[in-house]
């Protein structure tokens, strides 16, 4: 070690005391790679309050940084300090000098994880080779990971026969020995369940392991965050018996539950340009019975519609991925040229797919008395239909990447009380990508088709309509459609909008957007209305929002520009 100590001496006496205390900038040279990041990592535990040029702090510098150098296999390092700029600045010369090199690694796994493929990869992925710079990190996470996978897999009386690790700095070579004894692998045995007021064969259903299986604590965590995605409890709580771990292979597991009340209430306001304020109100009984059928009511109000919906849920043996619905739904609408109340029956079947995928098999009646233009008329439909949705995100409230796809078809037919016989088709899509931390890109696409044979005998809440926050920006909600002779707004037999945005990071949670925006409600030729724009983006605590300023290229004139605001997820 090389030490200016005479020049430092005199430089720390006759320094005022505050640039001995404080003020002090600290360089560090000749470290790159791994040996500067250990470094700056170990600098990070000393409070730049201590920084100073005294032979104290320089001492103190010297040792942290030593360790530094030693966890990465550096054990011969010549520090030279210097004291520049008047006792402002306190520079740091580092020579790490030879590395240790790794001369033996031992590493063997012994019991019946000898030939477990999770362990057999670990090792594998060590980093602990033989000819390589010792990395006592890499030491310490192997003996960790080991330790971590066999409680995961179950191997709960693993133990080290013999772990060590020897260094010889005079020869630059290190010694590595880890022996690690698994014993028997753990399996699932019987399964008692306490404090459930749901039917225990219902409950077992959620169970997604056997009895005898290899014991996984993945399955415990997928077996925990079943239960709770039912709503039925409010705490759950899945253990391994591990006083049992003497008696038998098997060890018992004990689920712990307690109910969720019998009922909850939610309230909520929001503000959208396409409907106003909107206050909501919901009631929800997340359990009735031991069967753990379920109740759930929406009353929403807002200037143009007003709704009620009424849910009841009867879970069949997949309880989360299987069950019928049965829905009812009140709607009042009057916007615009249409007056209307319309009263929704459906019976529904569902089914959560391994893909992701959603799928609805449903019937539905509507009845819808209208005023609508210069026609009112009360509309009956039965309509049996299907529909496939999925929605896929990654990366919070702003996600990074995410896509949503939902298709629905229906059909009515006078043999079976519809005003008419119609073939009624929607799908739409969306994609979120970025490129980067600070740019995204968004584009959607909604398409909607009626094959009818009368299309004046369709009720409203069956036609197309355009235009609004979620639709084509710079025209009013559902603004965009066919007319009558009276020039009132009728809706369409087909759809179709789509929307390009790009969006920019300003600053932490707000985005900058510019967007282009074309759609059109029609009947037989399409003439598609274009909207473009800019807006901001701000990823609230309670969710996205969206601000936008729009233009419609081919609005009517005093009627281009519009301001569009809403809350809510982007998919």
């Amino acid at each position: 070690m090389k030490r200016n100590s005479l020049p430092v001496l005199i430089a720390a006496l006759t320094l005022p005391s505050k640039a001995l205390a404080n003020d002090v900038d600290l360089t560090i040279e000749g470290l790159t790679g791994e040996l500067q990041k250990n470094a700056n990592a170990y600098l990070d535990a000393i409070p730049k309050s201590d920084y100073s040029v005294t032979l104290r702090f320089q001492s103190r510098l010297e040792k942290s940084l030593n360790e530094a150098l030693n966890a990465v296999g550096y054990y011969h390092a010549k520090f030279q300090f210097s004291v520049q700029d008047d006792g402002k600045k306190l520079l740091v010369n580092i020579t790490p000098g030879k590395p240790v090199i790794l001369k033996k690694v031992d590493v063997s796994i012994t019991g019946e994880a000898k030939n477990d493929p999770d362990f057999q990869k670990l090792l594998r992925q060590s980093g602990l080779k033989v000819g390589e710079v010792l990395n006592h990190g890499q030491y310490e996470s192997l003996k960790s990971a080991i330790r971590n996978l066999a409680l995961q897999k179950g191997y709960f009386k693993g133990q080290f026969t013999e772990s060590r690790l020897d260094v010889a700095p005079s020869l630059n070579e290190a010694f590595i020995i880890i022996h690690y004894d698994s014993g028997i692998r753990f399996q699932f045995g019987k399964t008692t369940i306490t404090g459930s007021q749901i039917n225990l064969d219902r409950v077992s259903s959620l169970q997604p392991y056997k009895q005898g299986q290899p014991y996984l604590a993945s399955d415990i965590t997928q077996f925990n965050q079943n239960l709770s995605s039912t709503d039925w409890f409010s705490s759950v709580l899945v253990t391994p018996d591990l006083t049992q771990l003497d008696s038998s292979r098997e060890l018992p597991m004990k689920v712990e539950l307690a109910p969720e009340i019998r009922n909850k209430l939610e309230t909520g306001l929001g503000y959208s340009t396409d409907v106003g304020v909107r206050g909501t109100l919901k009631w929800k009984k997340p359990w009735l019975s031991s069967d753990g059928n379920s109740f759930n009511s929406s009353f929403s109000l807002s200037n143009p519609e007003q709704q009620i919906t009424l849910g009841y849920r009867i879970p069949m043996t997949d309880v989360l991925r299987n069950y019928f619905l049965i829905q009812y739904g009140l709607k009042k609408v009057d916007n615009l040229d249409t007056n209307s109340i319309e009263s929704n029956l459906s019976f529904e079947r569902h089914w959560l797919l391994d893909d992701g995928w959603h799928r609805t098999a449903r019937i539905r009646y509507l009845i819808e008395n209208y005023d609508q233009g210069t026609q009112s008329a009360v509309g009956h439909f039965v309509l049996p239909g299907f529909s496939f949705t999925r929605t896929r995100i990654r990366g919070g409230a702003m996600p990074t990447w995410g896509d949503g796809e939902n298709f629905t078809i229906e059909y009515g037919d006078p043999e079976f009380f519809s005003e008419t016989r119609v073939l009624r088709m929607r799908g739409s899509s969306s994609w979120i990508r970025s490129f980067g931390a600070n740019q995204r890109g968004l584009f959607r696409i909604d398409l909607g088709a009626n094959f009818t044979q009368d299309f004046d005998k369709l009720s409203p809440s069956l036609r197309f309509f355009a235009g609004g926050d979620n639709s084509v920006r710079g025209y009013q909600y559902d603004s965009i459609s066919p007319t009558d002779s009276t020039g009132a707004l009728t809706g369409g037999k087909y759809l179709a909008t789509s929307s390009l945005e790009y969006q920019h990071r300003l600053y932490g949670n707000w985005w900058g957007a510019v967007f282009y925006d074309v759609g059109d409600a029609f009947n037989n030729n399409p003439d598609f209305k274009r909207g473009t724009g800019f807006g901001l983006r701000w990823a609230s605590p309670v969710g996205p929002i969206r601000l936008d300023f729009a233009w419609g290229l081919d609005a009517t004139p005093g009627q281009k520009f519009r301001i569009h605001f809403s809350l809510g997820p982007e998919l």
